[in-house]
């Protein structure tokens, strides 16, 4: 099929939705763009079929944009199988600082005369400096240190004028695409179009902070920064400066009286309060996204967050018990209450995927068993049978995965299962006779969880009596 050819069937099915009057997209703009990327799949021989590196060498050849949309899609593994995710993992964008006259330039635009009255001073080097925002230390009038997050010029307009064209190239696309190679390519960009709405109003992060601020607001050992409401827009975040010590440097954690299983228990604690009772968790609890600071681990960068519901939670468990009994019954169920079929049900060949599953997992204590193992089984289980999960299952899926990275490195140890089990409330861990033997320990432990982390500076025993 000739160039001409793919773009006339291009314009023919038309764009599905119209973002110019929010981001001002030019028709002109559209038509160059879509020519260039059908150059590149011609180049490609993308009609033979898309491999998971040639995916990814796509992207890099369309540009920042594209890159930037294949590190999100590399997270998303509901979406996409699994080899496209590790491919597109590797996509790296080296991102050159925007001057700090421009910085500048762009907060005064935001801000006109009130910048001089907000801001008394800001650190010209950035903290850090990515594709679609750069992050400076500043001090407000006030005195108090703040950290301004600014997005970059046109980021947005750019951004959006690229997900518009791969709707259009998706539609054609999954035309030709072999199904066992990737899932509907029309899903994908729907959800990347929400997740660019997400990630470029930063309203919606300092939001988030006040949430998360809210729900652990009686976790004496747990922080958040705290957003300036009053400055914050949808280009510009600014929020408490927050230095400390990331949780991945154990040498200066110990140097200054920390204990590495402590902090681990804490936040594996904390991480499963936020998922079994707030529903709203940390979706990218990396390394550097936690640090201590002042007997508190501090959470920052809450611009992806997840979101389970009550139903959720409960399917999340019952699978759980499922494994736990060796009931494949109650484990299907359970699937089929998360999920939802794309086409006809196939209940056997999901009845037998489950067989499979539990062998590798029916003959487990429950204690020993990886959460987030789990999580990426069952999802695997899911995706073959063409299920549509929830994308805060999958959040959670990733972010356990995180999670169990950051306990491997400074205490590695610590069971995720036990450790969330003191939390759950529910009738299934009840009945576990394991349980039995965590209850009476369970209680020494959900004291000190109520604890600041235990170091010479903070007198966590008053704190714990402030609370108790």
């Amino acid at each position: 099929m000739n160039e001409n050819t793919l773009l006339k069937r291009f314009f023919e099915d038309g764009i599905e939705f119209d973002p110019d009057k929010q981001f001002g997209l030019s028709h002109k703009v559209r038509i160059r763009r879509i020519r260039e990327i059908v150059l590149l799949m011609r180049k490609h021989h993308v009609m033979d079929g898309l491999s998971p590196t040639e995916l990814r060498d796509i992207l890099v050849d369309l540009g920042p944009s594209f890159i930037k949309i294949g590190q999100m899609l590399s997270l998303r593994s509901e979406i996409l199988p699994q080899a496209y995710c590790d491919a597109l993992s590797d996509l790296q964008m080296d991102c050159d600082p925007m001057p700090f006259d421009e910085t500048v330039a762009v907060l005064r635009g935001i801000y006109g005369d009130k910048f001089d009255a907000i801001f008394k001073e800001i650190d010209p080097k950035p903290l850090g400096s990515a594709s679609m925002a750069q992050v400076h230390r500043a001090v407000l009038t006030n005195g108090d240190e703040a950290a301004v997050k600014v997005q970059r010029p046109g980021v947005r307009t750019t951004m959006a004028q690229d997900i518009d064209v791969m709707r259009a190239v998706a539609k054609q696309a999954s035309r030709f695409m072999k199904d066992n190679q990737m899932l509907n390519l029309r899903d994908v960009v729907e959800e990347l179009w929400v997740t660019f709405l997400e990630e470029t109003d930063f309203l919606k992060e300092a939001r988030n902070l006040e949430e998360f601020a809210l729900l652990n607001k009686d976790v004496v050992y747990i922080s958040c920064p705290k957003p300036y409401m009053e400055y914050c827009t949808e280009e510009v975040l600014v929020m408490e400066y927050v230095d400390g010590i990331s949780i991945r440097d154990t040498k200066r954690l110990l140097e200054n009286g920390y204990d590495l299983e402590e902090i681990g228990v804490k936040v594996m604690d904390n991480y499963a309060t936020q998922i079994m009772e707030h529903g709203f968790f940390h979706a990218d609890p990396h390394p550097g996204n936690l640090r201590v600071r002042d007997g508190k681990i501090v959470w920052i960068d809450m611009g992806m967050m997840g979101r389970l519901s009550e139903h959720d939670r409960e399917e999340i468990g019952r699978a759980i018990e499922g494994i736990a009994l060796n009931d494949i019954g109650m484990i299907q169920d359970a699937v089929l209450a998360i999920g939802e079929f794309r086409g006809k049900p196939d209940q056997s060949k999901l009845f037998e995927d489950i067989r499979n599953l539990m062998a590798k997992y029916g003959s487990e204590d429950l204690g020993n068993i990886d959460i987030a193992e789990i999580m990426q089984d069952l999802m695997e289980v899911m995706k073959e049978n063409k299920i549509t999960m929830p994308h805060g299952l999958t959040m959670l899926a990733r972010g356990l995965t995180h999670i169990e990275g950051v306990l491997a490195d400074i205490s590695p140890e610590i069971n995720m299962m036990e450790i969330a089990s003191a939390r759950v409330k529910s009738q299934m861990f009840e009945e576990m006779d394991w349980k039995k033997e965590l209850k009476n320990s369970g209680k020494t432990l959900y004291r000190s969880l109520r604890k600041a982390i235990d170091i010479p500076t903070l007198l966590a025993d008053i704190l714990q009596g402030q609370i108790s």
